[in-house]
């Protein structure tokens, strides 16, 4: 009677830690790849991933596109934003809840361009939604915009 004790006691430990290791990992994904041409990837944890079409993109990730590439990324609150050539853009912050619809999401674009139409976040909670550049922090205020910022050399 106690080894099998012993043994559902053990079931239920591996049961219950899969289940928190798992969601953390669910819990990352803020978007996903619509649109990838050219040279594009992701930065993330170290390492660098090509970035098709279906790729699930996440908070500190950071998508940087080549000369010819561009990506378009929905995320989870419905925000799309698309990123031009020769840019960086890292996810700096990204927490929506699909029920009360509020949230934060945070971008820098350090270099490149990119074209943004908010969703859920910046419609439920104006200003939870900010895009930093190496020259301003923008608000974003429920609506459409493009930004454009250089790295020196262009």
């Amino acid at each position: 009677m106690r080894n099998a004790s012993t043994w559902w006691k053990g079931i239920s430990m591996v049961a219950v830690a899969t289940a928190l290791l798992a969601a953390p990992a669910f819990a990352q994904n803020a978007g996903e790849v619509k649109v990838s041409k050219g040279v594009v990837h992701i930065e993330r944890s170290g390492q660098r991933l090509p970035a098709p079409a279906g790729t699930r993109v996440r908070q500190s990730d950071v998508v940087v596109t080549g000369a010819d590439g561009s990506v378009g990324i929905t995320f989870a609150d419905t925000s799309r934003l698309s990123v031009g050539p020769n840019s960086r853009l890292s996810i700096d912050k990204f927490a929506f809840d699909s029920t009360t619809h509020q949230g934060a999401f945070e971008t820098s674009l350090d270099k490149g361009t990119l074209a943004a139409v908010s969703g859920g976040i910046a419609k439920e909670t104006p200003g939870a939604m900010k895009v930093r550049t190496p020259a301003a922090v923008l608000g974003v205020r429920g609506t459409e915009f493009v930004v454009r910022t250089g790295d020196g050399t262009d």
